[in-house]
Order: C-alpha cells, then structure tokens, then sequence
C-alpha cells in the first residue's frame, strides 16, 4: 500500500483563509468602536467619525502607506478640520458620544 507525501501546497486555500481571518480580526479590533458618527477623545484631541475605509487598496492609497489595512476620516472638532489617520484605537482613546 503507497502513501501519500503531503504536497505543501495543498493547503494553501486553508492557510491563506485562516490567515487572512486573522488580519481581519486584528483590523477589527485597531479600529475598536470608531463608526461614522461616533465622538471620540484621547490626548491629542477630539474627534467625530466621518467614515471608516476599509478596503485595503483605498486606505493604501489615502494613507500612501503599503501597509495600511483602513484609514479612518475624522473631523477635528476644536480646530474644525478633516483627515485621514490609521493609527489603532488604543486605552487612552474614550468614546463620548456612542452610534448605534
């Protein structure tokens, strides 16, 4: 009876799914909470959400970085401005006015 080697790609569809699922959850949780319309603050201001891109393609070419997985348009609301930023929620980020 002959056994099979496994080939090391036979699985690549499985990895790839597996991999992918991962990236998808840890964007999820470096965005946290942030959807259009919440208000938000952590020490460099605060913010009101304006959207949240995701797709990677857009937010690589918003953001000019390869890397980037979303960007997110918030407006500055002391100083009345509009922006793009990638950076992930983090402990000192606080929501002050939630969306359903």
């Amino acid at each position: 009876m002959a056994t099979r080697t496994a080939h090391p790609l036979d699985n690549v569809t499985e990895v790839a799914t597996q991999a992918d699922e991962a990236l998808r959850r840890v964007t999820v949780q470096q965005i946290g909470p942030r959807r259009p319309g919440l208000v938000y603050d952590n020490a460099t201001g605060t913010f009101e959400v304006r959207a949240v891109i995701t797709d990677l393609a857009e937010a690589r070419r918003i953001l000019r970085r390869n890397a980037a997985r979303f960007a997110v348009l918030v407006r500055d609301l002391h100083a009345g401005t509009e922006y793009y930023t990638g950076a992930t929620w983090t402990g000192s980020d606080r929501v002050l006015k939630a969306v359903a």
